[in-house]
């Protein structure tokens, strides 16, 4: 069955939530924004749009009525107001957002509804959860489970050596705001920029700290069953120092708003780029203590004719990934969904979950 979506949100993320629909047989596709020259960068692929005013919610859930789904690539500010739109229009719902707190209304909008609701889809909250539960299934007990991810510049140049590669408000809150983790067996809160540890990866070495959001609902899921889950991000040695510069000594954590103009102004954004997924699990296998661990490696790359960033591919292939499982029966289509109830092998099987398997470094994720 074919099914029509509606896009909110006409920026990169959008984008290329849209050209991917567009190039499937399976979809169609609009966008709305209210940002007509926005819109008009998807007029020109063939794209259909429609100009909207996303923070007016009777008027949205207007416009969005009629289609199966709506994939909100909007500010995470705006997540409750477009959920609770699109349930009044009686569409499935789905985000990409980090923030706890909107997942957490959402999460209320799910309750006895009729519609399904499927926040946290794209890359971190999203792809690393089902990865981060499939390499967790492989133990007959858990001990831990430890998830990294980095979205960066292929080519660093400044001091932070980091390139904005999506949202800033998104991004300063995974920096600012506490973080979900197990310790000792229990779901607690962690500060970010701590449990600082190093990796390497192909030559490269790589610095790894707290930040917020990233393992959507898995803490729930694997509460009583782990010792140890976290979720940390992945950078390029020296950023985390400059961060607590900025942050702490600096006081910008609370000031946001100066946070955000300073990042906007001096980073410079950027499409040649890395996401870099690393998952290590440890535990018991037929009474062997047993460590795995899980490698996804994605870069810059052409579809469509088109020249589209790591973390625009890695984003919108996460939520579209169960959009089709959705569509096709393989998860629930009615209340709260988790991203830890999608089979991995099923989400890589996807039209879209495929382009994942470009940066597989796990035989087709067989953890190694």
């Amino acid at each position: 069955m074919s099914w029509s979506i509606c896009v909110i949100g006409a920026g990169k993320i959008g984008q290329m939530i849209a050209s991917l629909l567009q190039s499937s047989s399976n979809y169609s596709v609009t966008v709305a924004d209210r940002d007509l020259a926005a819109l008009a960068v998807l007029n020109k692929q063939g794209i259909a749009t429609r100009q909207i005013d996303v923070g007016d919610e009777a008027q949205l859930a207007q416009g969005l009525a009629g289609y199966n789904a709506v994939i909100s690539a909007a500010p995470f500010f705006l997540t409750p107001t477009i959920a609770k739109a699109a349930k009044t229009a009686g569409a499935n719902y789905f985000d990409l957002t980090e923030d706890v707190a909107a997942t957490n209304a959402v999460r209320a909008l799910a309750e006895n509804s009729e519609t399904a609701f499927m926040p946290q889809c794209g890359l971190a909250p999203g792809f690393v959860g089902i990865a981060g539960a499939a390499l967790a299934d492989e133990f007959d007990e858990l001990d831990s489970l430890h998830m990294r991810v980095g979205a960066l510049p292929l080519y660093p140049t400044n001091a932070l050596k980091y390139n904005l590669t999506w949202s800033t408000d998104g991004l300063i809150n995974e920096y600012c705001n506490p973080c979900d983790a197990i310790v000792n067996g229990e779901r607690v809160k962690t500060a970010p920029l701590e449990d600082y540890e190093v990796l390497g990866h192909d030559g490269v070495e790589y610095e790894c700290f707290n930040t917020s959001g990233g393992l959507g609902t898995l803490p729930e899921t694997l509460e009583g069953k782990a010792r140890a889950v976290s979720y940390r991000s992945i950078r390029y040695p020296g950023h985390c120092d400059i961060l607590k510069l900025l942050l702490k000594d600096l006081g910008l954590e609370r000031r946001r708003d100066l946070l955000k103009d300073i990042f906007e102004t001096a980073l410079p954004r950027t499409d040649q780029d890395v996401v870099l997924v690393y998952c290590t699990a440890k535990g018991m296998i037929d009474g062997a203590l047993r460590e795995k661990s899980l490698i996804n490696k994605s870069f810059a790359r052409s579809l469509n004719g088109q020249v589209w960033s790591a973390i625009q591919i890695t984003t919108a292939a996460g939520v579209l990934g169960v959009v089709d499982l959705m569509r096709t029966g393989a998860v629930p289509s009615k209340g709260f969904v988790r991203q830890e109830q999608v089979k991995l092998s099923d989400f890589l099987n996807t039209e879209f979950g495929r382009l994942y398997r470009a940066g597989d470094e796990t035989n087709q994720n067989k953890a190694a």
